[in-house]
């Protein structure tokens, strides 16, 4: 892991298998399988948390629902993942917008 962060400053990745869950949905489909939701949703996640790299997700917000996406830094530069997460929010790419209800 540590050799690719000798050619890039960061990687982004997404942060879960599906875009974010409705109020109350218990469940997701990933690759035709029916899954529980809670234990699922990490991942993409536990991986990078358990390595110890630091780690931004920010909100992608696409139709219906918005998507995570993690931007992945080099161990202790953080300044990095922070920076990033900054440009993407300030440029419009990255937002936090309340979902219509149904």
């Amino acid at each position: 892991m540590l050799e690719l962060f000798a050619d890039v400053d960061a990687v982004l990745a997404p942060a879960t298998p599906c875009a974010a869950p409705r109020l109350g949905q218990q469940t997701f489909v990933l690759d035709g399988v029916e899954l529980a939701l809670r234990p699922n949703m990490g991942v993409y996640t536990q991986p990078i948390s358990f390595v110890g790299l630091p780690v931004v997700t920010v909100p992608v917000p696409l139709e219906p629902l918005p998507v995570g996406v993690q931007i992945i830094a080099a161990p202790w530069r953080e300044d990095v993942a922070l920076r990033i997460a900054y440009a993407l929010e300030h440029m419009g790419i990255a937002s936090a917008k309340r979902p219509a209800l149904e």
